[in-house]
């Protein structure tokens, strides 16, 4: 993709608002930014080209919520996970240049509709897990935040299942992006992913981003948890149909 494409008006006009958007749900929640920005980004522009530039702003994001909150993560549920994300990762970089555009946009459609019905029915809590079960979870968890930029709901089912109430699940998961987004950047990078539109949209997008978050922040003293996931659910939901829609026309 060519920088001067970025400059068309409708680009100008929706990128932001989905960015701005989706960083405020990050920052009521610690969680959402790509399941809400990368399905709606889709529309406009090649799934390759948005998760990559979209992984920079998370990362920034992640490290600016992780420090803020770093107090209540749950340290212990972070090392059992972090050595089966990072491979999970390396499968989901190969998946994201070998599989082709039209494959990946209906996988993410799938991906999305289940978590949004899932949020709008169990409200996204979880279920008591063993140990164990941060192997399986870590892999896949480390492979679709590769491929699609979305590993989020899979962390907080795992944080939830382990104990983890919405305060600590909340300070939790801008670390792990911390640790995922950095090693997705490394990976793109080797990939050949980065190109000078990406980079430029962003620079560009970063300031709303900022604005999401700090917005984000303040609004989580005002709406339960409840609300916040029963909405999303919501808007993912009509996302997943028509990313689906997408990729069988």
């Amino acid at each position: 993709m060519l920088v001067s494409e970025l400059l068309q008006p409708h680009i100008l006009v929706l990128a932001p608002l989905i960015v701005f958007v989706a960083y405020v749900v990050f920052g009521i929640s610690g969680f959402g930014s790509t399941l809400i920005a990368v399905p709606l980004l889709a529309h406009i522009f090649p799934l390759k080209f948005v998760v990559p530039f979209f992984v920079i702003l998370d990362c920034v994001g992640a490290i600016n919520m992780g420090l803020r909150l770093r107090a209540d993560v749950m340290r212990s549920e972070l090392l059992l996970l972090m050595p089966f994300m990072a491979l999970g990762v390396l499968a989901g970089v190969y998946l994201l240049v070998q599989v082709r555009p039209e494959v990946l946009i209906g996988g993410l459609g799938l991906f999305v509709l289940f978590f949004g019905l899932s949020y709008i029915v169990k409200h996204g809590r979880g279920f008591p897990l063993p140990r164990w079960a941060a192997a399986p979870i870590g892999a896949f968890g480390g492979a679709t935040s590769a491929v699609f930029g979305i590993g989020g709901p899979i962390y907080v089912f795992f944080l939830a299942g382990r104990g983890g109430g919405p305060e600590r699940i909340r300070a939790t998961m801008p670390v792990i992006f911390m640790f995922t987004t950095v090693a997705r950047i490394l990976l793109f990078i080797v990939a050949g992913l980065y190109s000078p539109a990406a980079l430029v949209a962003a620079a560009a997008l970063m300031p709303v981003m900022a604005l999401g978050i700090w917005t984000g922040h303040h609004l989580h003293l005002n709406l339960s948890r409840d609300t916040v996931i029963r909405v999303m659910g919501g808007l993912l939901v009509l996302s997943g149909i028509s990313l689906l829609l997408r990729a069988a026309g």
